[in-house]
């Protein structure tokens, strides 16, 4: 199994061919047959450690993990709104644009969260309140309530004055929403 790693690895074999070393005629080789069960014994050894009883760090990571992902692919079905979220090219070079601009729009928007998150801590930091480390590694860049998803969208070349953000929002002050969560300003 090593060597056929380093053969991979190195690039004495290719991954094409090494398949066809796997399976002969829809059945598996010997070798097939040994990479298959070492696949189950990771399988099975992550199957115990998500039904351990006594420890749910495990279980907990992989939550935290699906909770991630979860948070992305709802971003980005909220900016992908057009056609209800499907691509429709008929073409895969197509495809491959739409969905290589649909992740530039989430990179985006995770960058601008991100900063203004950075601007909302510095500024609570500059105004004496304790901000944990704990704390700060919580919120997360894929929140968007705040964002407006609807509508015209007009994009020109223009760098803000100074290259500073606006003013953060002040949350004592009339008219922020009842659901905002305060992810970003």
């Amino acid at each position: 199994m090593l060597r056929v790693a380093g053969s991979l690895v190195t690039n004495q074999v290719r991954a094409y061919d090494l398949l066809r070393m796997f399976g002969r005629e829809g059945h598996p080789t010997p070798l097939g047959q040994v990479f298959a069960e070492y696949g189950r014994i990771a399988k099975t050894e992550h199957l115990l450690r998500v039904v351990d009883p006594v420890d749910d760090t495990y279980r907990r990571q992989m939550n935290r993990q699906l909770t991630v992902q979860e948070s992305r692919h709802k971003l980005a079905r909220d900016v992908c709104h057009g056609k209800r979220g499907t691509i429709h090219q008929a073409y895969r070079d197509g495809m491959e644009d739409q969905l290589g601009s649909l992740g530039l729009v989430l990179n985006a928007v995770v960058l601008w969260t991100t900063r203004y998150i950075d601007a909302a801590v510095a500024q609570l930091r500059a105004e004496g309140h304790e901000v944990r480390d704990e704390d700060i590694a919580r919120p997360s860049p894929l929140k968007h309530r705040n964002l407006n998803v609807l509508g015209r969208y007009s994009f020109t070349a223009s760098a803000p004055a100074g290259g500073a953000l606006r003013p953060l929002r002040d949350p004592d002050a009339d008219g922020l929403d009842d659901h905002d969560d305060g992810a970003a300003a």
